[in-house]
């Protein structure tokens, strides 16, 4: 099954679930009084428009390159995730802002009823399905937008543990108010969640890199070929869950082009060879000792070997 397919399969999945959810947490919150629990329902809300925003995503990266988006449209896995994490931060705003009107506001509040255990129960063993699932999926394709969806499935399972815990020191201490505040804490976990994922997705769309360990792969990569000397000036960046990758490399200048092109394409085919997810290797040869002092980007060895050093 193609990679784009496992995210729509994965989506739907969690499109069903949470509407099942929801639906329960909703109307049993209703039902049986308690805040918490339909913080919880709408929490479940905002999880069914963000597996439709992954859904969307999936269907438009799996469109070919065309003469406006040379690269293709692998990138719109990251603006997605950017979306979700917008997403997770409002909802725990929007939370934390209906519980502090509650809170404000005072007055007489009703116990919760004992259904409203039961339908939690329900919903931690619902959520950790479609975490384990959406996690899953989501390292196998390595689609950030989807183990984003996982994470957010996880605050969820610690969502409803939270309001499991509060419902039954509500009940046993006759205390309506400790749900409201438990829902009030719950709102400040969901909206770092989403502060943290936001943080993470700026990496790939300023075209960063979080595993530097790539370049040591690069470097060992080109030393490996014979005739390939000084790697400098690497620049490695994501297209999706792909790397991009473009290097310069000094060859013996008497060499034919033919010859430097041979060892060029070598060093791409064990670039290739030593790192996975490789979208294209852009070789650039230069005469062995060619020095440029205007070069502005890019890695060189020796920098590796400080941060190296430093770890």
């Amino acid at each position: 099954m193609q990679r784009e397919q496992k995210i729509i399969r994965a989506s739907w999945w969690s499109i069903g679930g949470n509407a099942l959810l929801a639906f329960l947490k909703l109307v049993v919150g209703f039902i049986s009084g308690s805040f918490a629990v339909i913080a919880d329902g709408i929490d479940s809300v905002s999880d069914i428009v963000s597996s439709v925003v992954v859904l969307v995503a999936a269907r438009i990266i799996a469109r070919p390159p065309n003469i406006k988006f040379s690269y293709g449209y692998k990138k719109a896995d990251t603006i997605a995730t950017k979306v979700l994490s917008f997403m997770i931060f409002f909802a725990g705003a929007q939370l934390a802002l209906s519980t502090i009107r509650i809170l404000l506001a005072g007055g007489s509040v009703e116990i919760p009823g004992r259904i409203a255990i039961w339908v939690t129960l329900v919903s931690i063993v619902g959520k950790l399905f479609l975490a384990l699932l959406l996690n899953r999926t989501g390292k196998k394709v390595e689609s950030t937008m989807l183990i984003a969806n996982a994470r957010n499935m996880r605050n969820d399972i610690l969502l409803s543990l939270s309001v499991l815990t509060s419902l039954i020191f509500t009940m046993i201490l006759n205390e309506p108010m400790i749900d409201h505040i438990i829902a009030f804490l719950i709102s400040f976990f969901i909206m770092y969640e989403g502060f943290r994922i936001f943080m993470k997705s700026n990496i790939d769309l300023m075209d960063g890199i979080d595993n530097t360990e790539v370049y040591n792969h690069l470097f060992e990569s080109v030393h490996s070929i014979e005739g390939a000397h000084n790697p400098h000036r690497v620049r490695a960046r994501k297209i999706g869950h792909y790397y991009m990758i473009n290097l310069d490399i000094e060859v013996d200048p008497d060499l034919s082009v033919k010859e430097a092109h041979d060892i060029a394409k070598n060093v791409e085919n064990s670039i290739k060879s030593n790192l996975r997810n490789i979208y294209d290797v852009m070789v650039h040869i230069e005469p062995l000792g060619n020095l440029e002092e205007d070069e502005k980007y890019g890695i060189t060895e020796t920098e590796i070997n400080q941060q190296n050093k430093k770890k």
